[in-house]
């Protein structure tokens, strides 16, 4: 049965201090759930956050000390002036209530702060469309008696700033004073903590009635603002987008480590590092506007640690995540196949290689690569092939080691994207015709940092894990110091220019097939900085390269690492040695040159064509050689070719072909075959033995 109206002070007055259950101050703030998650740098600075609770929108929660003396001043005006007089229920103002409610037809409440803080803990007493009924009110009543016994006065007033609602799905003080004026809650001044007082008792009441409210409440606080200046401040208030992004945006990362509201996950950004790179890359993507260069990507690994130190997946246009998405590598992958020819023997970084023209025969017809500006040098070394980053001698090397021997090793430094046989590739794969992630390939790059050895990238603190040899170190000491080598590197890009830090560094550039992608990826003694610049919808650039790219965000990002400390060159690791040597003829000046033991020669002679020695060029031994089982058996051919083969006859599997002078013609069969050149008394001069993988079909 209902209490009458005229019952409430009959039923307030028999009040008694039953113990009802409410929690503790600790217990509501440990409980208290940010509708963000954040993500914070490795110093436990807050880069980013990340909305995941939609139903309502909370900011961490905010002590008493951190919010500005002027709102709860204006809240206990507007809500509970007894408030450090009662002990919980206003039982003045509950009776002045009753009569009003009675006889003066005027509706008005009587719940004081502590009330209302205990409907809001307890979703069982707060109000209805229908209001509460007696029941509720004696039970919010004893929860009020309860918490004005266990809690201090203090605590009750905070707790309440930071539960209630204020406007629309704006709940507590943080989000309130961010969401309507962009600020703190230390920072609020008196005109707006009398707007976020006059919003408890309406939050959604219209601007007007919002205004008149809290002009009463500053007449009341003697406060010097007009009305007409704070209906001002709420239209601003109002129209305020709610909670706009200031802070550096780093959403690839929120998104990957964020996943619950009011989580908080220490990464191993910092925050510095990461609103350097933004900004640079912001800044160079500007100047290259009107290149139609729109898009760009910045990584920094920690090389002794793989701890991933900046990662912008954009400029913060978009939400393409630049660092995970797959594009072409262009050149940036030579550096794996030089080290691949090192490490086999099969060149020295003194040994003189062939830029010229060459037609290279394939399933799908004639592949002749060309170099950048479709020029060609001639004979030049190994060092400067790499450095300048010639075309052809890369190709060239890559039919020396193989090509599913250097498919492996781009498998093996982590390039997990090359998920197709390294035929779908064919010798392109020397110029970077396959899809890579700026992630991936930076953290490549940390393996030859680190003498050959692959860990794995990480963006959250770990336990230091033992990295895997994938490289030999001799190989890629030498490669880093031809990396490092401003003299090889000015035949393309000259002396002066962004790759020429004033620190020992070692970088590469790469641009792909109609200038879609510019790259730059290098890396100094702690350090490895990748960048990516171009169109995430794949339009072409305009006459850029990877020097007016990408690099000069790398050297301004590498720069800032090295601001105050510099970095060394590595050290010569076992089995390295160095060797004084002359070309003849004098193709390039005498040097110094690094030569893994063994491999060693003062002299490096070119061989004129009359004078070189018979030689099988393709295929290359122990070469693997794919059927493709989109082409008719009928049309598959491999060419075999061969150097200084006047005179000589092709013998394939002790059957006699044809002449070797020319480019022979073999329609292939599968199984393993020993290919040879045999002179005029069937003695074989030259061999090689190949495989031919497929099915056969006929």
């Amino acid at each position: 049965m209902k209490l009458r109206t005229g019952s409430l002070m009959v039923a307030l007055a028999l009040a008694s201090a039953a113990a009802y259950a409410v929690p503790t101050f600790d217990q509501v703030r440990a409980a208290y759930r940010s509708s963000d998650a954040e993500l914070l740098d490795r110093h436990g600075e807050v880069i980013q956050s990340l909305r995941i609770d939609m139903a309502v929108r909370r900011l961490p929660w905010v002590a008493l000390n951190d919010i500005s003396p002027a709102l709860p001043a204006a809240v206990l005006q507007a809500e509970d002036q007894r408030f450090y007089e009662h002990n919980g229920v206003d039982w003045s103002a509950a009776a002045k209530a009753a009569w009003d409610n009675l006889f003066r037809k005027r509706p008005r409440g009587a719940s004081t702060i502590t009330m209302q803080l205990a409907a809001l803990l307890d979703p069982a007493l707060q109000s209805t469309s229908q209001g509460r009924n007696w029941s509720q009110k004696w039970d919010q009543v004893k929860a009020a008696r309860e918490l004005d016994d266990g809690w201090s006065k203090q605590q009750i007033i905070e707790a309440y700033l930071n539960l209630v609602s204020y406007r629309g799905e704006l709940q507590g003080v943080g989000a309130a004073s961010r969401g309507l004026f962009g600020k703190a809650p230390s920072g609020l001044d008196l005109s707006e903590s009398v707007i976020l007082a006059g919003l408890l008792r309406g939050p959604a009441a219209a601007q007007k009635v919002v205004a008149q409210r809290a002009c009463g409440l500053a007449h009341e606080l003697h406060l010097p603002a007009t009305c007409s200046e704070i209906q001002l401040r709420v239209i601003i208030a109002m129209s305020r987008p709610q909670l706009a992004a200031n802070l550096p945006p780093a959403p690839q990362v929120a998104q990957q480590l964020l996943m619950r509201s009011g989580q908080a996950v220490r990464s191993t950004l910092d925050a510095n590092l990461q609103r350097h790179a933004q900004n640079v890359l912001r800044q160079q993507l500007t100047a290259l506007n009107g290149r139609n260069v729109n898009d760009g990507a910045v990584i920094v690994l920690d090389n002794a640690s793989g701890e991933i130190l900046a990662y912008v997946g954009n400029a913060g246009g978009r939400e393409v995540d630049g660092v995970a998405a797959l594009r072409q590598a262009g050149s940036t992958l030579k550096p794996f196949l030089y080290e691949l020819a090192l490490e086999r023997r099969q060149l020295t970084a003194a040994s003189l290689m062939d830029d010229a023209p060459i037609d290279i025969s394939t399933a799908s017809g004639m592949y002749a690569p060309q170099n950048y500006d479709k020029g060609f040098k001639g004979y030049v070394s190994a060092r400067t092939s790499l450095a300048s980053s010639l075309n052809v001698p890369a190709v060239r090397t890559l039919m020396m080691t193989g090509l599913e021997r250097f498919h492996e090793r781009l498998r093996d430094v982590g390039l997990g994207s090359l998920t197709q046989p390294a035929e779908y590739y064919g010798y392109s794969l020397a110029l970077g015709s396959a899809e890579v992630s700026l992630l991936e390939l930076t953290n490549a790059y940390r393996t030859l940092a680190n003498g050959g050895l692959y860990g794995e990238a990480t963006l959250l603190p770990r336990a230091a894990a033992a990295p895997r040899r994938v490289l030999d170190a001799r190989a890629s000491f030498i490669v880093s110091d031809i990396l490092a080598d401003r003299a090889a590197r000015s035949l393309t890009f000259g002396l002066k220019n962004e790759l020429a830090t004033t620190f020992w560094a070692a970088v590469k550039t790469g641009t792909s097939k109609d200038m879609r992608d510019n790259w730059c990826v290098g890396y100094s003694d702690r350090y490895t900085v990748g960048v990516w610049v171009g169109n995430f919808d794949g339009q072409s650039m305009w006459d850029v390269s990877g020097v007016s790219g990408a690099a000069p965000v790398w050297r301004d990002v590498m720069d800032y690492l090295h601001r105050s400390q510099g970095s060394r060159a590595p050290k010569a690791p076992a089995g390295v040695v160095r060797q004084q040597i002359t070309y003849h003829p004098a193709v390039e000046a005498s040097r110094n040159e690094w030569f893994i033991a063994g491999t060693e020669s003062p002299l490096i002679a070119l061989v004129q064509d009359g004078q070189r020695g018979p030689k099988i060029l393709y295929p290359g031994d122990a070469s693997i050689i794919a059927l493709d089982p989109d082409i008719p058996d009928a049309t598959q051919r491999v060419f075999f070719q061969a150097q200084a083969g006047q005179g000589l006859s092709w013998q394939l599997d002790g059957e006699p072909l044809g002449q070797a002078s020319v480019s022979y013609s073999w329609r292939p069969t599968p199984g393993a075959h020993q290919l040879a050149l045999i002179d005029a008394n069937a003695k074989p001069v030259a061999t090689t033995s190949f495989q031919v993988r497929g099915t056969d079909r006929q």
